[in-house]
């Protein structure tokens, strides 16, 4: 879920919030929370609830998943489950802080959801065969029944083969999961006293003889503070914070991962809806950081997001399909009479039913901004499946900067049905980040975009 839940607390800290620094959120095609990422065949996965774009309070319906191998492009792969997952439960609301594990070639989603009654705070699980889903109820009932404050649940398998299932909210409990990964073993027990700067949003996870509980730190505002253990269940001894409390954000919630020979947080902040509108409203962004572990194994202060941030891993191959949707930054190119803005909606993404994602809502002046693509000795074609084209429109390719060296043009035509259109293009070499910009017309959505490709010069042309 995270995030404080008193309105009038809410209404008083947004009421001193300053305008925050750009913090380069992840994914800026939806409101995102609650990260809970896992390295799946040498990917990242990205699990994150989803606030509404019309959320004043918590609304929250489904789970989406992103992917990457670079941290600096993400796939967006589309809804993974809804509440109607398990239809159940409360299903006007309540998706919060998710969870996946990986185990004997399934994939288990922990979900905290509501019921009827009091209290409704429960866990359901789902599976699935794929970490793209789609996920399945596993039980038809909850794993862990009605509790106050018995959300945000995390998991994690140690080095014997026993998975923990941890969560709560002030309160920290946990069960030891059987094999099957969908029931327990032994009563639900409740932790030591309540960690020191503990709230909610646990996230457990082991890591060379040590055991870690990071965790959103008390509101109200809420930073990311962490434990460690020389064993699952404790004693926990409080280390500090990972980032600092900020008043920028009133919820907060961890994930961490080691890829590729770097270790890196993942939370959230209130970034675009501040660039949007001075009022708070429960509409977060992810975020990600690297950072390297002390010595001891101890985690050093991050701060926050506006002093940290994730280098790119390695490059993009333009010259295999790429799906339209993996976008590094996407917003919309500002106009001689609009004020400065950091950040606006830029483009978006849509499903067609059968579990395809593609790009739409690409208005005027909009842009994705593709990072690190390596071109290597030129390009001489750009290819992209398109539909649902306005005449005149166009996708304009231009490196490094909105206002970069022009390299081609597409013209999208009247595309109805989905059809692959070809361009021409010139002096794409080496490494540069790539802006797809549409232009044209004052249509909501220009064209909506499934994927694109680059051919390559011949051996031995010149670009």
């Amino acid at each position: 879920m995270t995030g404080f839940r008193h309105p009038l607390a809410l209404a008083l800290l947004a009421a001193t919030l300053p305008v925050p620094t750009q913090a380069d959120p992840i994914i800026q095609t939806r409101f995102t929370a609650d990260p809970a990422p896992i390295v799946h065949d040498g990917v990242v996965y990205l699990y994150t609830s989803h606030d509404e774009d019309d959320a004043d309070g918590f609304r929250m319906l489904d789970w989406r998943l992103y992917s990457s191998t670079d941290m600096a492009n993400w796939t967006d792969r589309g809804t993974v489950a809804s509440l109607r997952t398990f239809p159940w439960a409360n299903q006007t609301n309540d998706a919060w802080a998710p969870q996946v594990v990986a185990r004997n070639g399934k994939f288990y989603l922990y979900a905290p959801i509501t019921v009827a009654g009091s209290p409704r705070n429960v866990i359901a699980v789902a599976v699935a065969d794929s970490p793209a889903g789609p996920f399945r109820d596993a039980l038809g009932k909850p794993l862990i029944a009605p509790g106050e404050g018995f959300f945000d649940p995390t998991v994690w398998i140690d080095s014997a083969g026993q998975a923990y299932l941890y969560w709560g909210n002030p309160d920290l409990w946990y069960v030891r999961l059987n094999p099957d990964m969908v029931s327990y073993s032994g009563p639900v027990t409740k932790g030591q006293p309540r960690l020191t700067d503990y709230q909610e949003g646990p996230w457990f996870y082991g890591r060379n003889g040590h055991y870690y509980m990071a965790f959103a730190s008390t509101c109200c505002s809420e930073g990311i503070g962490y434990a460690m253990s020389e064993r699952p269940t404790g004693p926990w001894t409080y280390k500090g914070p990972i980032m600092d409390h900020d008043s920028r954000a009133t919820g907060n919630h961890p994930g961490i991962i080691d890829y590729k020979g770097g270790s890196y947080l993942f939370g959230f902040s209130y970034d675009l809806n501040f660039a949007l509108t001075p009022i708070h409203h429960e509409r977060r962004s992810v975020s990600v950081a690297k950072f390297s572990y002390n010595a001891d194994g101890t985690i050093p202060n991050l701060h926050w997001w506006d002093r940290t941030s994730a280098p790119q891993i390695g490059t993009l191959d333009p010259y295999r399909r790429v799906e339209a949707e993996t976008i590094a930054w996407t917003s919309r190119i500002k106009r001689d009479r609009d004020r400065p803005y950091a950040w606006t909606p830029g483009v978006t993404t849509a499903g067609d039913g059968n579990g395809a994602v593609y790009v739409t809502r690409t208005g005027d002046r909009s842009y994705i901004k593709v990072a690190g693509v390596d071109f290597g000795a030129g390009a001489r074609a750009f290819r992209a499946r398109i539909a649902k084209g306005t005449p005149g429109a166009t996708i304009e390719l231009r490196l490094d900067r909105t206002d970069g060296p022009e390299i081609g043009t597409l013209p999208v035509g009247d595309a109805g049905a989905w059809r692959e259109k070809t361009a021409a293009v010139s002096a794409a070499r080496g490494v540069h980040d790539l802006y797809l910009i549409f232009r044209g017309g004052d249509a909501a959505s220009l064209v909506d975009v499934d994927s694109w490709q680059f051919d390559a010069m011949p051996r031995g042309a010149k670009a």
